[in-house]
């Protein structure tokens, strides 16, 4: 399957907004924990997949031709992967999010802790 773009049908949307093409390639396996894994600086395919907890080779190698063609992901000569700049502007705006769910787990915690009392 090709990567998600703005301007193109994906799942969710025949428009292709550029939100929709974003939830789909964040939403596909992976994607959002690749991204994760790149945040501090370049990580070699053996380190990325182990991080990753082990997924396949072939679906690490799918979902980094995917982020490399989506502009997020870059390759370097030493054959590292890192984030591009881009890559970078979604981590961050994917920051508000991650603090959301923060809240919502501590939310459902406390709600499951009156239920059993």
């Amino acid at each position: 399957m090709a990567a998600p773009r703005p301007g193109r049908a994906v799942r969710g949307s025949s428009t292709g907004r550029p939100l929709m093409a974003a939830l789909d390639l964040f939403g596909r396996r992976w994607n959002l924990r690749i991204v994760w894994e790149l945040r501090h600086g370049p990580v070699g395919f053996r380190a990325l997949q182990e991080r990753c907890d082990n997924m396949s080779s072939s679906v690490l190698r799918q979902r980094l031709t995917e982020l490399l063609d989506a502009a997020l992901v870059e390759q370097h000569p030493d054959t590292t992967y890192a984030l591009t700049e881009l890559g970078h502007g979604a981590r961050r705006a994917l920051r508000p999010l991650a603090r959301w769910a923060v809240e919502w787990a501590a939310t459902l915690s406390a709600a499951d802790s009156e239920d059993t009392r």
